[in-house]
């Protein structure tokens, strides 16, 4: 937990996988007043670890679409693309500690919470590639944090998610290996982000401890739903932003967090940022994994 005269240090990651849109904006809305209100910094850093899944000119449009918000970030970006060598030698560290092991399964031998299902453990030396290195609690492990908006959460060891994949069998690094390294790199001690990656928090909690990271204060916010209940994403076909009404997006964002309304006579999206960063109150974003859309009269 960091320590409460550390500058606040906040950052918005997003995937390279398309535009924009509103569920995104909400993220990146809610971690940039959250650090500004408390006169932090706040951070952009580029996720693109995965080029099968990126699109091209996708990271330009995101960024592109930052400034026509009024979202100015602090520092230079990082790409996670260009951080190969520091994640290797953290891949390095957790082998030493005997923290990893090497998985050959195939997705129809993973069991339902996507853990090792082909007793790899136990036949390291039959193993080639390719292969996955997953990290795996040890028995008796308990991981525990308290989320400012969603409470205590825990792990142990033996429950639904006892492993996770920290390289993929392509080679590629995965995000959770990824974001720990980066937001320890980059002295980040607050992480504001949607409820969908609240899962994944504890493993990277695991990870913290075992490098002797700092674990920084989580706020998992609701995800916006469409009205199938599926999550905003390029997948559930969300309406990319429209750069030119970025006001109007910013009230909508605004009103799905719980914020006092701008007053009308904000046009610009620098002022009404201004007006929410003085009247940024965390406690006023529900406390729920996921809002509908309709409830801000987006349909």
């Amino acid at each position: 937990m960091p320590d409460s005269s550390t500058p606040y240090r906040g950052r918005f990651a997003p995937s390279p996988t398309g535009p924009l849109h509103l569920g995104s904006l909400i993220a990146a809305l809610a971690s940039y007043l959250d650090a500004r209100a408390q006169q932090g910094s706040w951070l952009v850093r580029i996720d693109d670890l995965d080029p099968p899944r990126e699109e091209p000119g996708a990271a330009a449009g995101i960024l592109q679409s930052l400034r026509c918000h009024a979202l100015h970030w602090d520092e230079d970006i990082l790409y996670q693309s260009q951080r190969s060598l520091p994640y290797q030698k953290v891949l390095d560290t957790l082998q030493a500690k005997g923290l990893l092991f090497a998985c050959d399964c195939t997705r129809t031998q993973l069991d339902a919470n996507g853990n090792c299902g082909g007793d790899c453990c136990r036949r390291q030396t039959d193993i080639t590639d390719p292969a996955a290195l997953r990290a795996h609690l040890p028995k008796g492990s308990v991981i525990r944090f308290t989320d400012q908006l969603q409470g205590q959460q825990t792990l142990a060891s033996g429950q639904p998610i006892n492993d996770f994949v920290v390289r993929r069998k392509d080679g590629l690094d995965a995000y959770q290996l990824a974001v720990v390294v980066d937001d320890a790199a980059q002295g980040i001690n607050h992480v504001v982000r949607g409820s969908d990656l609240l899962d994944t928090t504890v493993k990277q909690v695991f990870l913290q401890q075992q490098l002797g990271y700092p674990t920084p204060v989580y706020c998992h916010l609701p995800v916006i739903t469409n009205s199938q209940g599926q999550k905003f994403s390029k997948q559930t076909h969300a309406r990319p932003l429209d750069d030119d009404v970025a006001a109007g997006n910013l009230r909508l964002a605004l009103s799905f967090l719980g914020q006092p309304d701008p007053l009308p006579g904000l046009l610009q999206p620098a002022e009404i940022l201004t007006f929410a960063t003085t009247h940024w109150q965390r406690d006023r974003i529900p406390a729920r994994a996921a809002i509908d859309a309709a409830t801000i009269g987006v349909t």
